[in-house]
Formats: C-alpha cells, structure tokens, sequence
C-alpha cells in the first residue's frame, strides 16, 4: 500500500513537472549587457550592447518553445528586459517590467524562464527601465508557425526584420535628467533603420522573388511611416494576428507596434529606397536603407518616395482596413475565426483619459471623450488581435480584452517619455482557485526587492 502512494505520488510530480515545463523544445541563450560606443548618427554615444550587438541578436522561436535567456548585467545601473507582444501565459513573473520583476543589479545575472505558448508572428524585446531604450539594448522576436499549421500564403525567399524609429544624439542619462527636472524631451535628432542612420543598412534580394518584411518601430516618441520605393507592401500580418492582404504603397507604424509585409522584387533590378519617415510631427524626419537587387548595377537614384506627413485621416482609414483573416489558421489548426469575439457580452468598461499635469514641479500622465453610444460603431466580426493600438489625437480607441491570463499585467504608453513618467498601470487578473492550471508559482530563482528583500520564493 504504500509502494502504491509512493508511486501515485511520484505520478502526480511528474503530470506537475510536464504541465509547467511543457514537452516542447528548449532554447538556451545567454546575454552579456554591456555599454559600448555606438555611431549610429555619426556621433560618439554611449550605447546598450547585448553580446557586444547594436540591435541585439534576434530571437528565432517556433510556437510553443521554450525561451531559457539567461541575463548577465555589466552595466552600473540596475536593468530589465521586456518582451513586447509575447503573451507570458499563465507567467507575468517573467515580464521583464519593474511591477512584476525586481531589477538585475549591476554585475548580477537572472534567468529568464518563458514560452512563446500559441503565439506566432513579429514581436521585438527591448529594456523597459530608466529609459535604457534611448541607449540600444532592443532586438526582434520572430515566432515561427509550426511546420504542420498551415500559414495563408507562400513561404517566402528569406525574411528581413527591420527595426525602425527615432533617435537622440544624447546619451540616455541626459535624457532622463532632461525629464526628471520638469521638462519635455527635445525633438528627435534622427530616425534609425537597424542601428543606422541614411543610407546605412542593405537587403538583398533576388529578381522575381517575394521576401517577408517584419517592421518594428522601436522608438521612443514618434509614429512612422513605412515604404518602399517603387514596391508594393502585401500586409499579411500584425502582431501574431493573421490579416486581410491588402495592398499599400506605404503603411504607418505606431510606437511599439509590428507588422509583416510581403514585397515582390518586381521591378527593373538595381537599388531602391526603403523609407522610414515620421508621421504627426512638426519637421519631417526621414531616413533611408536600401533594397539591393542581387544583380543590380545601378545604385538608388530619384527622388526618395513620399508619404503622408501630419494628416491624421490618411491614417485613420488606413487602420481601419486591417481586419483579421477569419479564415487563416493561428498557431494553432483551427481558423483565426472561430473565436467570436463579438458574441461576447463584455463584463465592465474601464474608461482611461489622457491628460498631462504638473505635479511637484514633474509633469505626469494621467486621465478623452467617448460614450455608451460609441459602441454601434464598433467592429464586432474580424478587429485583429494585437498587443499595441494607436489613440489619435482628440479621439478614442475601443478594446476587448479577454481577461483569461492570470497575473499582474503591465499596462503603459508606448510613448516612453510618458512612460517614464508615469503613464502606466497593472492590471491583476486572478482566479479564486489559486492552483497552478491557471497561474504558475513565482519562480524559485525570483529575484527578490522592497519588502521582500531577503524573504524566500517556494520551496519546489
């Protein structure tokens, strides 16, 4: 008999130890984070390197994986990474933001222990303390489908992540004095395409061939324009949200938002601009890569392509074509479609509104216009499903969010200055059951800050 409980003990162990580990690849990876001189605008800056790499490495991951990151501080301030658009189910302690995760000190390390579970699609990490984001320290996250979910549309060529968006000459510590004491950050110095500033990146592609495009504007304040010369833009998908393709000869980008576009190298072979200009800004800040067809003998020439500048309705119709591909699969078999979303009686309404006071000589973010009869106007059948969304000017944005991931969520601005100070929140989704079907344990390698100092985290 008590062989019997050893062994129904034993048993239930093991169904615990798969339930949390999963039976899914593992992915090891170790970061060193460090400064280092960076040129990115043809000025000397102190720059945030991560295994000496201005963006950082990428991350390749197929849905489901297991993400074993394990982070070495050489920095002499405290830092996080945050993992913008992965899901973390059933995780908030890996999150990677102040709220949920204390801060590596300098000269420590913490390991990351997450899994990308049913996500696919484009995503980028990026450090989410002391504005560290002005310094670098940002890289993509590509989220692979698995190799029997079919995906709606053709495997591509070869697959670019472009990271875009502004820049300041200022090292990051100037910038958060600059904040600290009461004032706005200045106006971007530039804007950046991987790391460079005109003229300073290169893809390669092959005549008649089509190449997948993952776009993400990683910048600190500014909306961004996307397009390529002479190319049309194929959106296939936002956020792990398969779209609608719809066609577009430039698309804008928000802070903190990704997109997937499909480009056809159509055109008479020899280099073309790939634009990123800023959108809703008093100067017009542009920068260029190019895209090098790979038996091109003429460099790029003409004038470089425009886009829409500071109008705000180009954008709004352009946002509202998104719409999700109800027919495509997920990460999953089944089609994007059958989760009726606007079948849903929604619970409660949270209204947020948007304002900037000053409070003890430091503006911060707080407190829009919408009513109950804005709801007729909402799109209930195929709205995507995505992590970041854009508020226009003197406007509102209506989100349904499925409170069915247990934890404290963060819930902030993209824009970073507002970020920093203060335009934030975290959001508790809890269960009454407590049990680890539906939140896992705060780790046992947590590192532990505040009143917890020197407490401990479970025994198991």
């Amino acid at each position: 008999m008590e062989d019997r409980k050893l062994l129904l003990c034993c048993f239930i162990a093991c169904i615990l130890f798969v339930d949390v580990n999963g039976e899914n690849p593992y992915r090891y990876i170790t970061w060193k984070v460090t400064y280092g001189d960076i040129y990115p605008l043809g000025v000397k800056q102190q720059g945030i390197l991560i295994n000496g790499q201005f963006p950082g490495p990428q991350i390749d991951a197929v849905t489901n994986d297991n993400l074993i990151i394990s982070v070495y501080n050489y920095l002499n301030e405290p830092f996080l990474i945050s993992w913008n658009g992965v899901q973390q189910r059933r995780n908030s302690w890996q999150d990677g933001v102040s709220g949920t995760n204390c801060p590596i000190r300098p000269g420590k390390n913490f390991t990351y222990v997450l899994q990308v579970k049913d996500q696919i699609g484009s995503f980028f990490y990026f450090p989410s303390l002391l504005l560290h984001k002005a310094a670098g320290g940002y890289g993509g996250i590509r989220i692979w489908s698995r190799p029997k979910i079919p995906v709606p549309f053709p495997t591509p060529a070869g697959d670019f992540t472009v990271l875009a968006g502004d820049w300041y000459k200022r090292n990051h510590y100037v910038l958060r004095r600059f904040l600290d004491s009461g004032h706005n950050l200045p106006f971007p110095d530039g804007l950046l395409i991987n790391g460079r500033g005109w003229n300073g990146y290169t893809f390669t592609v092959d005549p008649g061939r089509t190449y997948r495009f993952r776009v993400s504007n990683v910048g600190l304040t500014t909306s961004i324009n996307f397009r390529i010369q002479g190319h049309k833009l194929k959106l296939i998908e936002v956020e792990g949200s398969h779209t609608l393709q719809n066609t577009y000869t430039s698309f804008d980008i928000h802070l903190g938002q990704s997109c997937s576009f499909l480009v056809t190298a159509d055109q008479v072979p020899q280099d073309y601009y790939v634009v990123v200009s800023s959108r809703f800004t008093r100067r017009v800040l542009t920068t260029t890569a190019i895209l090098h067809y790979s038996n091109s003998k003429k460099g790029v020439s003409g004038p470089v392509p425009g886009a829409p500048t500071f109008q705000i309705a180009p954008s709004v119709q352009q946002a509202r074509s998104i719409r999700w591909n109800l027919t495509a699969s997920g990460p999953r078999p089944n089609p994007q479609g059958s989760y009726h979303y606007g079948m849903i009686t929604p619970s409660r309404t949270i209204m947020l509104a948007n304002s900037a006071p000053y409070i003890n000589g430091k503006q911060r973010m707080d407190g829009g216009q919408w009513t109950a009869a804005s709801r007729a106007n909402y799109n209930l059948r195929d709205t995507v499903a995505r992590c970041t969304t854009q508020v226009y000017p003197r406007s509102w944005t209506a989100i349904y969010m499925a409170l069915d991931n247990v934890g404290m969520w963060n819930i902030r601005s993209e824009n970073w200055a507002r970020q920093y100070l203060g335009q934030q929140f975290y959001l508790r989704v809890y269960s009454p059951a407590n049990s680890w079907r539906d939140e896992l344990p705060i780790p046992k390698n947590a590192l532990l800050c505040g009143r917890a100092r020197g407490r401990h985290t479970r025994p198991l």
